[in-house]
Formats: structure tokens, C-alpha cells, sequence
């Protein structure tokens, strides 16, 4: 069955960085899109990023391509996620989202990220 687990999260001090990343199973992870979404406390889950297949194509939530970086091993079947300069506003749990070409989404766990005040 089809799985996605997310890795990498944790503490981070503000201006710090992060490297998340998702890793899948059970599909063909190269003929994905693959996106992060997050989820602050008390909010709702907003979308972060995609990267489409090759990972040539990206796409960045606003505000947030200036510090965040996607991309994709499609060989290792993982994603990242890099986050730089991170603020407070950035402490959520951070899921990825596999989407198949028949437009079937998938969803990992999350993996938290805290950056404290």
C-alpha cells in the first residue's frame, strides 16, 4: 500500500534551517507531483510548495520562495524540503503530498517543525 513518511523536523532557533523530507512507497514516485503543506496551531493547513515529477518544474506558496527550496531524488523515491532563515511563523507540522496522474492524493503523517519566539 501506498505510504509517504516525512523525516527531518524538529527545533529550530529563529534564522536557523531545516531539511525535510518525504519519502514514498507503494507508487512510482517519479511520475508524481509532490507537495508540502503545513498546518500552524489552531490553523489551517496551508500549501508550502510542488515540484512536478522531474522536479524541473516548482512552485512556491508567496512570501515563501525567497527562503524555501523544493525538490526531488525520484531514484530515492524522497522529496525535500529546505527551509532557511526560519521564523516562528513557521512552526507547524509539515506534510507532503504525492499526486498521481490519475489525480489520486496521497498524504504522509507530517513531521513538526518548532522555531520558538
Amino acid at each position: 500500500q501506498v505510504q509517504l513518511v516525512e523525516a527531518g523536523g524538529g527545533l529550530v532557533q529563529p534564522g536557523g534551517s531545516l531539511n525535510i523530507s518525504c519519502t514514498a512507497s507503494g507508487l512510482t514516485f517519479s511520475t508524481t507531483a509532490m507537495s508540502w503543506y503545513r498546518q500552524g496551531p489552531g490553523k489551517e493547513r496551508d500549501f508550502v510548495a510542488s515540484s512536478f515529477r522531474s522536479g524541473s518544474s516548482t512552485y512556491y506558496a508567496r512570501s515563501l520562495e525567497c527562503r524555501f527550496t523544493i525538490s526531488r531524488d525520484n531514484a530515492k523515491n524522497t522529496g525535500y524540503l529546505q527551509m532557511n532563515n526560519l521564523s516562528p511563523e513557521d512552526t507547524a507540522t509539515y506534510n507532503c503530498n504525492a499526486q498521481t496522474s490519475h489525480d489520486v492524493d496521497y498524504w504522509g503523517q507530517g513531521t513538526k517543525v518548532t522555531v520558538p519566539s
